[in-house]
């Protein structure tokens, strides 16, 4: 059964979302947590740091002690001992005096504040002088004033940076909850297409999209796993498939997305059991003639066999669905960067348009120029820094428009 294209908005592709969920969770030690997702939120045990600790050199002192000093008028303060690292205080402060103190060392009892090392001049081993006056919890952190226990500090969805990492160590947490590492089957096809180490004839091409793919998905912090090259053939491709959907949780298949003879992609999907096409044509360029199908539970991609095609798409439109494979609470986790464009820049209105661009430094501004050329040029990916998005109902834009840059 041959299938004609029936566009659908950018929005209303990324509206399928909705039709996946995540991949399961399990319990890993909080040192594999890096670039994990969380499945489950985390919550305080206790206070942090639990204990009022000073974050200057210093002098742990009531706060009271030190109102209205200045150089000309000093506060002629007694130590009452010195506190090292870890140590505990087993003495309480009074009024009038001071104590010792450096940086994450614990106040002793009556003590509410440090006065810097520098604002202040030893007279002898046990008094010194006070020259500027601080204000209550002035250079010292409380004992809740990071996190309060049974506070939320992380919720479910959180990709794990190593602050992140780092504060479920603090917080006594050797293993946490985490989202599965989701697994892309990565399937290239076409009777042009070769390995990379077969030297081309004419009409020939080595495969680039199994590489380029594999490298967005491993920077979206997922696995890929190559089947090769199919050669067009609907039987091998059905098998390629099925063995994918089987090993994997999302399978890419570049090329073949496209109305023609011998594309067979559309045709294959639609004979998997338990199988509906959901996008058969995106309203984008580059991109347009991109497949998505529901297998079971499990995303499939039928992508441009055009390189520049192939990794638009899957920035722009892929990444975000494996976004939600991976548990990540926020959907658009695209940065981008406000720029000044170099030059006119022509769209058609009804489709979205997405043009490569490099960005260029230039006094207080960063210019984004256009870099130009068809969608089968690889080096319009390579000399880009990011991509500009032009909306469905622009006529293009005018040079010196302020514009966010997608970066690549």
């Amino acid at each position: 059964m041959k299938y004609f294209f029936k566009v659908k908005s950018l929005e209303d592709v990324m509206a399928l979302t909705g039709e996946f969920s995540p991949v399961e969770s399990e319990t890993i030690p909080v040192s594999d947590a890096f670039s994990r997702v969380l499945a489950k939120d985390l919550v305080a045990p206790q206070n942090m740091p639990g204990f009022r600790r000073a974050t200057m050199d210093g002098y742990a002192v009531e706060a009271s002690s030190t109102f209205g000093v200045s150089e000309s008028s000093p506060a002629w303060l007694d130590i009452a001992g010195t506190i090292l690292m870890g140590d505990i205080p087993d003495f309480c402060l009074e009024p009038g005096q001071a104590a010792r103190i450096s940086t994450g060392g614990m106040l002793p009892r009556g003590a509410d504040s440090v006065v810097m090392v520098e604002h202040t001049e030893l007279i002898d081993e046990s008094s010194v002088e006070i020259y500027k006056s601080v204000a209550p919890l002035q250079n010292v952190i409380d004992a809740s004033e990071d996190f309060e226990k049974n506070e939320k500090v992380l919720s479910r969805g959180t990709f794990i940076r190593p602050q992140e990492e780092g504060l479920a160590a603090g917080l006594g947490f050797s293993q946490v909850k985490a989202y599965k590492v989701p697994k892309v089957g990565i399937i290239s096809t076409g009777d042009e297409i070769i390995p990379i180490k077969d030297e081309p004839v004419p009409g020939q091409i080595r495969d680039i999209n199994s590489y380029t793919l594999s490298g967005f998905i491993r920077e979206a912090h997922a696995i890929p796993v190559l089947y090769g090259i199919i050669k067009d053939d609907p039987g091998a491709l059905k098998h390629a498939v099925e063995k994918a959907l089987g090993e994997t949780d999302m399978v890419l298949i570049s090329g073949g997305s496209s109305v023609g003879t011998r594309d067979f992609t559309v045709d294959v999907l639609s004979a998997l059991p338990d199988t509906r096409i959901l996008v058969h044509g995106m309203s984008v360029s580059p991109g347009k003639p991109t497949i998505l199908a529901r297998a079971g539970k499990k995303p499939v991609w039928g992508l441009p066999g055009q390189v520049v095609s192939a990794m638009v798409v899957l920035k722009i439109v892929v990444i975000p669905f494996l976004n939600k494979l991976k548990g990540l609470g926020k959907r658009d986790q695209m940065i981008r960067v406000p720029a000044k464009l170099t030059r006119n820049v022509s769209s058609a209105q009804g489709r979205r348009d997405f043009i490569r661009v490099k960005l260029v430094k230039k006094e207080n501004l960063v210019l984004a120029k256009p870099v130009l050329g068809k969608s089968g040029l690889i080096r319009t990916m390579v000399h880009a820094d990011g991509l500009l998005e032009i909306g469905d109902h622009v006529e293009g834009l005018e040079k010196d428009t302020m514009v966010d840059i997608i970066l690549l």
